[in-house]
């Protein structure tokens, strides 16, 4: 499986050269066992010790110059048309091969905006000037960002079923949970039994240990990234998760609410939150679609929380997932310093987006949802079955 999907993102590397215009693509590494550049997950399995230079062109030639021992491990892969090893230095076949190619842009892993497109080191970018001094390859250096952001957003077939694998199974382990909460239940008790069903379903967390799943009971607990405490559900409170699973390297990402009581025991607080909320992410659902920009999609929802009555929320309307919960690329958010220009980028067909927001009710705490939902060329399709209700436990 994990072969097809490398084969298929390599296959997808020239036509967006091609559409940007850029002629040569250079992945530049070594050592990728202790300090792995993120986009080398989309392309090769294993791992490149020796400095290596992995270049692809708009052309459509996909050239490897690694050390020696590198070079036949690398060759089984089938991944690259030719492969040249070295063993005293990359020097010489590196300008050599550049001066072939004679690129006018010359694409490299740096990005002021996506760490998932930040992958090349100071030091390695040095070591590259280097080795480079004697030419006038350095002018032609340019940021890979959109280049690492169309690949690893653009999910292949293999991608997505997997992805689609891995919100199956959250939704059944949110199933599982449903069914056992109850009033009286620490955080730490439930967060471990989420863990328990990972095990059972042969899988992982979606992201770090110690707070997947986020659980967080009753009014006094703000949603985020910290992990679950010995503080208890109750009756009348409400319980939220945040909650997803890493099957064969690809995520989920999806966020449910609970409340301790009868349905019309749901004080309008809550009732007049949720439904905010699911219906502000819904709008989003209808109106995205390609082409847009990505603080366009969170404006829809922001203006909707806003025009509630409610204060707007300290997040991204969505962000992307695929291998990494947080998976790099263009953001559904708005124009903050903090996120830089990834909101100004466009939505495209493939992409896997989570629609999440929060909003605070006066007396019972945040109210949060979270589905997840991939591009398509006329809008957009749900991979979640999105919550539409709140999840009353009244046993």
């Amino acid at each position: 499986m994990k072969s097809n999907i490398y084969k298929e993102k390599n296959e997808q590397v020239q036509g967006i050269l091609s559409e940007l215009d850029v002629d040569s693509w250079l992945i530049w590494v070594r050592e990728t066992s202790q300090l792995r550049d993120p986009a080398l997950d989309l392309i090769l399995d294993g791992d490149l010790v020796w400095q290596s230079a992995l270049i692809y062109t708009k052309e459509g030639s996909r050239i490897a110059i690694v050390g020696n021992f590198d070079a036949d491990g690398l060759r089984e892969k089938k991944l690259f048309d030719r492969i040249e090893p070295y063993t005293k230095s990359i020097k010489e076949l590196l300008i050599d091969e550049i001066r072939e190619i004679n690129p006018s842009k010359i694409a490299l892993n740096y990005s002021k905006n996506d760490v998932a497109a930040d992958g090349l080191t100071v030091g390695m970018y040095r070591s590259l000037k280097e080795l480079l001094q004697d030419t006038d390859f350095e002018q032609r250096f340019m940021s890979a960002e959109d280049i690492v952001g169309r690949l690893r957003g653009r999910k292949t077939k293999t991608e997505l079923d997997l992805i689609k694998k891995a919100v199956q199974i959250t939704e059944k382990i949110y199933s599982i949970i449903r069914a056992e909460v109850r009033p009286g239940q620490t955080e730490l008790e439930i967060y471990q039994r989420f863990h328990d069903l990972m095990r059972d379903s042969d899988v992982g967390p979606a992201w770090a240990p110690d707070h997947c799943p986020a659980v967080d009971a009753g009014p006094n607990k703000e949603f985020g990234h910290a992990g679950p405490t010995e503080n208890k559900t109750k009756e009348g409170h409400l319980l939220h998760f945040d909650f997803g699973v890493k099957y064969f390297g690809y995520c989920s990402d999806i966020q449910r609410m609970f409340f301790f009581g009868k349905e019309k025991d749901v004080p309008d607080q809550i009732n007049s939150a949720f439904n905010t909320v699911r219906d502000a992410i819904q709008l989003a659902a209808d109106k995205i679609e390609p082409g847009m920009k990505g603080y366009e999609v969170d404006s829809i929802a922001r203006d909707y929380v806003l025009d509630h009555g409610y204060e707007e929320y300290q997040h991204a309307l969505g962000h992307q997932v695929g291998q990494h919960a947080h998976d790099g690329g263009v953001l559904l958010g708005p124009l903050w310093e903090r996120y830089g220009d990834i909101p100004k980028g466009e939505v495209e067909v493939g992409n896997v987006f989570t629609l999440e927001l929060y909003v605070t009710t006066e007396d019972y705490g945040q109210v949060s949802l979270e589905e997840d939902i991939v591009i398509t060329k006329k809008g957009c399709e749900f991979l979640s079955t999105p919550q539409r209700q709140l999840i009353c436990i009244d046993e």
